[in-house]
């Protein structure tokens, strides 16, 4: 996972993350706050022009720090995406998806891909019944995420929020029992991002 000031990190980019769950869109947001890039200078500071090969590491960065993967992990999951037939830069995305901590923020058992990510760190999310403590565990069609551990704090605030919670399309959410079921493969899945400059990145 990656560390530091996440919401800095987040104002160096222009873009939102997501890293602070509901913080992110209230006044509370640095990017409110602050909405320029971090600095002795402040907001006197001025956008430089940026290089095409800036452009194309800005982009990455913006997708390993949305979906929390490091350069080793995304390199991985690229030469995955090569060997398989279709778009490298979709099955990039497909397999980003997949993560067992990705999921988890998915279904609404999180706030933020972050704290999805701690909770399958701490033992607490359950593939097919058996405890899965690997964020980047790759989910299939047919597995069935569950949460193992009682349901206090965070967790039960986040259980009464799920009744008016809507799941992907890939994914199927009982609320309830705060189980979810992996219907297909993450298809079309919406970025915020330059998905070619990311590719671009990669192929040099």
């Amino acid at each position: 996972m990656l560390r530091g000031p996440k919401e800095k990190k987040e104002r160096a980019l222009g873009v939102r993350l997501g890293f602070k769950g509901e913080r992110a869109l209230s006044p509370k947001s640095a990017l409110v706050r602050k909405p320029y890039r971090p600095g002795v200078h402040g907001p006197k500071s001025r956008p430089r022009a940026m290089s095409e090969f800036g452009l194309e590491i800005k982009e990455k960065n913006k997708f390993k720090l949305m979906y929390g993967v490091d350069e080793k992990n995304m390199k991985r999951l690229y030469k995955m995406a090569q060997a398989v037939k279709g778009a490298a830069g979709m099955k990039l995305i497909e397999f980003l998806e997949r993560r067992l901590d990705n999921v988890v923020f998915r279904l609404g058992f999180a706030p933020s891909r972050a704290a999805a990510h701690q909770l399958v760190l701490h033992g607490h999310i359950t593939v097919n019944g058996k405890k899965v403590n690997s964020p980047g565990f790759m989910v299939k069609v047919g597995d069935i995420i569950g949460v193992k551990s009682e349901l206090t704090g965070a967790l039960a605030k986040q259980k009464e929020s799920l009744e008016q919670y809507d799941a992907p399309a890939w994914l199927t959410l009982q609320p309830g029992k705060m189980e979810g079921k992996v219907l297909s493969v993450p298809k079309d899945t919406e970025v915020p991002f330059e998905i070619n400059l990311l590719v671009e990145s990669f192929s040099k």
